[in-house]
């Protein structure tokens, strides 16, 4: 009898402990952690989560280039998890484990690759690294856990990973923009180079050496201009009153000297007028007649009538055109209306 009882009062008391243990895991761990037995209707108030200040300065760098897991410690394990009544949740990975875990995201590409939630280039946003290998922005996965309800993996949908914040993409940004800045700066050092070597060096091809030869011609007479200080509009207009007394002084001596041309010489210019092979009036733009050809039988009276002149520059213009042009010519000795030379005339 004593030992039935002895028995009894053992699996008795196993029994409390059992019940105990449930009871405490199932308050802890099931139920709202503010839940309190003494306020069934669970009046209680939900308390703002309190943001961790972190002792001592430090700089952006150095915050930005810092890893550190985003979940919370873990609790201490109930009275069911120590007898081993309810399974004990899985052990925190170490930093051993999670540096296998980024060089599998590494090798799997997913750092380099856009968000597989927004599509959108990580750049200098934070990333967070699950458990499971596959990475994030911060912003998507906590918006995809907030509407989903559970904490669930988007991609390979495993259920209660951990999650760890990484900076790859980062360092990865900030690595193509030196380059990036480095290529930029490469470039216009070596096209200020070729600008100066192009100035100085003379170029093979023809074209490329003539605008070579313009621009250094147009550097000296620029320089010159500069060296001599005087006004430019006043010394263009003394090369152009200079030029056109030369110009008047050539004309006289060319009427002076010129003298009235010989039978043979006409011959010649007349040839030269047939080898032109114009017909035409230079002022009143109508037909002449051919001094080499008789007049055809079918031309009117009024065009019969109109005598050509060939003056002894080998240009032909109509007796009548050339004496209205003379009339109201201004000089003494009026010039070839075409080539304004001093000239002979002659009718043909």
């Amino acid at each position: 009898m004593a030992m039935r009882k002895g028995l009894t009062s053992k699996a008795s008391n196993k029994l409390v402990i059992t019940s105990v243990a449930f009871q405490d895991h199932i308050t802890r761990s099931l139920l709202h952690p503010n839940f309190s037995l003494s306020d069934p209707l669970m009046r209680y108030k939900i308390q703002a989560p309190r943001k961790r200040v972190e002792r001592g300065l430090q700089t952006q760098d150095q915050q930005e280039e810092r890893e550190y897991v985003l979940d919370s410690a873990p609790p201490p394990l109930t009275l069911a998890q120590k007898l081993g009544l309810v399974a004990s949740p899985a052990g925190r990975l170490t930093e051993d484990e999670w540096t296998r875990v980024k060089a599998r995201s590494v090798q799997q590409g997913d750092s380099a690759q856009p968000c597989a939630m927004c599509r959108e280039e990580f750049c200098l946003q934070p990333q967070v690294l699950l458990s499971c290998s596959h990475v994030f922005h911060r912003a998507c996965l906590k918006a995809f856990e907030r509407f989903s309800g559970r904490k669930c993996c988007p991609m390979c949908r495993k259920e209660q990973y951990e999650t760890r914040v990484i900076h790859d993409a980062a360092r990865l940004f900030r690595h193509q923009c030196a380059i990036r800045i480095q290529a930029c700066w490469r470039g216009y050092v070596a096209r200020r180079r070729y600008r100066k070597l192009r100035k100085s060096i003379c170029p093979k091809d023809k074209q490329l050496r003539r605008k070579f030869f313009e621009a250094k011609l147009q550097e000296l007479n620029d320089s010159f201009v500069r060296y001599c200080h005087t006004d430019t509009e006043a010394f263009l207009s003394d090369i152009n009153r200079s030029l056109s007394s030369s110009r008047r002084v050539f004309q006289q001596l060319e009427r002076k000297h010129v003298s009235e041309p010989q039978e043979s010489d006409w011959d010649r210019i007349q040839s030269q007028v047939i080898q032109r092979d114009v017909w035409d009036c230079p002022i009143c733009l109508t037909a002449l007649c051919r001094p080499s050809l008789p007049t055809e039988a079918g031309t009117s009276s009024h065009r019969q009538h109109r005598r050509t002149m060939l003056l002894s520059c080998s240009h032909l213009f109509h007796q009548l055109c050339l004496e209205a042009f003379e009339a109201f010519s201004i000089e003494s000795r009026p010039s070839c209306p075409l080539c304004r030379s001093v000239y002979h005339k002659k009718p043909i």
